[in-house]
């Protein structure tokens, strides 16, 4: 298998339209024999929303992995010093997460697992998903892209027309990019 044996975090923020996305790819991530346990924002873990309920989605996340849900600062903490993930993934990080993680806030526990992850200079994954990314959050994804440890999915925007700001990783994208960067890579291109 071509994961067998890799230990993923797999972090879920509050993109609440894109989360339907995710979840066949966090399948084929566990299905091609990755360890996947998940991290859920606040937002994701409580709040029931037009796109679901919060227990149906945890239930699903819980049945695709077979592992508990790290969903407290305090349970994600122990990543650090345990060493706990070969990469963290993030998808959908919003722009409210990327601003944290690129600014070092760690007030939650997708936040908090990618500053445990980073301290031991270890990967993380980002899929954005975020109706800012060509305003406010350009200078933060411009940071990453040169942040030491971070890798992003292949993103571009998604209702150009509409939504001019809004930026959204092709999730299929998803398990190419995390081989790629548990090597140390970034998938390429970068922007599609």
């Amino acid at each position: 298998m071509l994961l067998n044996g890799l230990k993923i975090g797999f972090a879920l923020t509050g993109s609440f339209c894109t989360i339907d996305k995710v979840i066949p790819e966090i399948k084929k991530i566990v299905d091609a024999g990755g360890k996947v346990v998940p991290i859920l924002s606040y937002s994701v873990d409580k709040f029931d929303t037009r796109f679901g309920k919060a227990e149906s989605l945890k239930k699903k996340l819980k049945d695709v992995t077979g592992e508990e849900i790290i969903n407290t600062i305090i349970d994600a903490e122990p990543i650090g010093p345990k060493s706990l993930f070969d990469i963290i993934v993030v998808a959908p990080c919003t722009g409210n997460t990327l601003g944290k993680i690129v600014n070092g806030i760690t007030d939650t526990p997708v936040t908090m697992a990618c500053k445990a992850q980073l301290r031991n200079q270890k990967p993380i994954l980002i899929a954005i998903s975020t109706n800012d990314a060509l305003g406010i959050n350009a200078k933060n994804i411009g940071l990453l892209l040169n942040a030491k440890n971070v890798y992003l999915v292949p993103f571009g925007q998604d209702a150009p027309k509409n939504k001019s700001n809004s930026m959204v990783a092709d999730f299929s994208y998803i398990m190419a990019a995390l081989a790629e960067a548990v090597r140390g890579r970034q998938i390429q291109p970068i922007f599609i």
